[in-house]
């Protein structure tokens, strides 16, 4: 048990450790305050000194200020993350991720035509050769290293084109030169250090530490004078090739013409044995019919042929029409104009020739002809029976013995129907 001491007024005091404890806390927690306050001071303005942080891509190389200098082993370089060092040291950051730079140079061409290029250049760094590049060229490699370089072999393969290559057809070509130029050019060159007390020597080529990726020619500015030039020359070159695309059409053209005419030729030929004048006769008489059952409207003029075959369809042994003669109140061949309308045609080469209707036989009389009239509209029976009487006109055996002429008969009126 713990042995407590009362006092006068009957209050327990704690034993004499404790009051000890006690009495130290109070007499140096100012004291102690004031030392973590410096402590918190010092430690915020040594953190930005002490701990570093590593951004994505990027590796950090060391540099000890009582260490040698640059740390050149590859194991020791600072990936990634919140990294932390001696105040004294130093930690220079490099991006690994593809770079890329934009510079605008100045070169003459074959012909002597001064020309401004701008050219992009892409490259990455090397992670196991960054030490070597620090040491040896430090963080400004770009404008130390790459675009003098570019510039160097851009200017060299300027110079074997003329300006109108470099201008339209060769870009391609010359920033591939550029760039397996450039390659060549950083194997050659070597970085070298002798051997020292804290790290070993080396011998590495500048194509070592980084990989030129590609060399882009975004582009070529001329005297406005030679660009002019230039563009009419093309201008005249395509004219030229249209010129060749016409003559070698006509050509075609005229290959194909005399293809067409030969089997023109060769159809009249095969086509002439096999017409007659029967023949003719007959189609247009199908002809007139076919007419006569289409829907749209038309004009039929009847009684101009030689035959009695409609006018538009007449005259097709060439002879010419008979002129009329007058009678007493009438005319023998008298034309008449009728605008018709009947049902839905029936394609021609639908209609077979033997499904004609049929003329019957009729006897002339003696009375004089006179100009058959119709009534309107026309209608499909007035057509068969004015086509019937034509192919009895037309064939010698249907014709009465005895009449000659229109003058000796009268032609029975055809049945209408309205």
């Amino acid at each position: 048990m713990e042995a407590y001491v009362i006092s006068a007024g009957g209050n327990r005091l704690p034993p004499p450790a404790r009051r000890a404890w006690w009495w130290f806390v109070e007499q140096r927690l100012p004291l102690i305050v004031i030392y973590l306050m410096l402590a918190t001071l010092i430690g915020v303005i040594l953190a930005p000194y002490v701990l570093v942080t590593v951004p994505s891509g990027y590796v950090g190389v060391l540099w000890k200020r009582f260490g040698g200098g640059t740390v050149l082993n590859p194991r020791q370089l600072r990936d990634e993350g919140l990294r932390f060092m001696w105040p004294w040291n130093t930690l220079f950051l490099y991006d690994l991720r593809l770079q890329s730079a934009t510079q605008t140079y100045n070169a003459i061409s074959r012909d002597g035509i001064s020309l401004t290029a701008s050219i992009n250049i892409r490259f990455r760094l090397k992670r196991d050769s960054v030490p070597q590049l620090h040491q040896s060229i430090g963080p400004d490699y770009v404008e130390d290293l790459v675009i003098p370089e570019i510039g160097n072999r851009m200017r060299e393969v300027i110079a074997e084109y003329t300006a109108e290559d470099v201008y339209s057809t060769k870009r391609t070509e010359i920033q591939e030169k550029i760039r397996k130029r450039a390659e060549a050019m950083l194997g050659e060159k070597m970085m070298e250090r002798g051997e020292s007390e804290d790290s070993a020597p080396y011998r590495i080529p500048l194509y070592a530490m980084l990989n030129l990726i590609d060399t882009l020619i975004l582009g070529i500015e001329l005297p406005s004078a030679v660009v002019t030039a230039i563009n009419r020359k093309i201008e005249q070159y395509y004219i030229s090739e249209e010129y060749k695309f016409r003559v070698a059409r006509e050509i075609r053209e005229s290959e194909r013409k005399k293809i067409e005419a030969e089997g023109i030729s060769e159809f009249q030929r095969i086509v002439s044995r096999g017409i007659s004048d029967s023949y003719l006769r007959w189609r247009g008489i199908e002809a007139t019919l076919q007419l006569a059952q289409s829907s749209n409207s038309k004009v039929v003029i009847i009684g101009g042929g030689k035959d009695g075959v409609p006018i538009i369809l007449g005259n097709v042994d060439g002879s010419p029409a008979p002129q009329p003669e007058k009678t007493s109140g009438t005319q023998d061949s008298a034309a008449k104009e009728r605008t018709t309308a009947a049902g839905p045609a029936t394609p021609s080469e639908k209609i077979p020739a033997d499904t004609l209707a049929k003329p019957s036989e009729k006897v002339p009389t003696t009375e004089p002809q006179e100009a058959e009239r119709f009534s309107y509209p026309v209608t499909l029976s007035d057509i068969e029976a004015f086509l019937a009487r034509l192919v009895r006109a037309i064939s010698p055996s249907s014709a009465p013995t005895g009449t000659t002429n229109s003058d000796t008969g009268k032609t029975p009126t055809a049945e209408q129907k309205h």
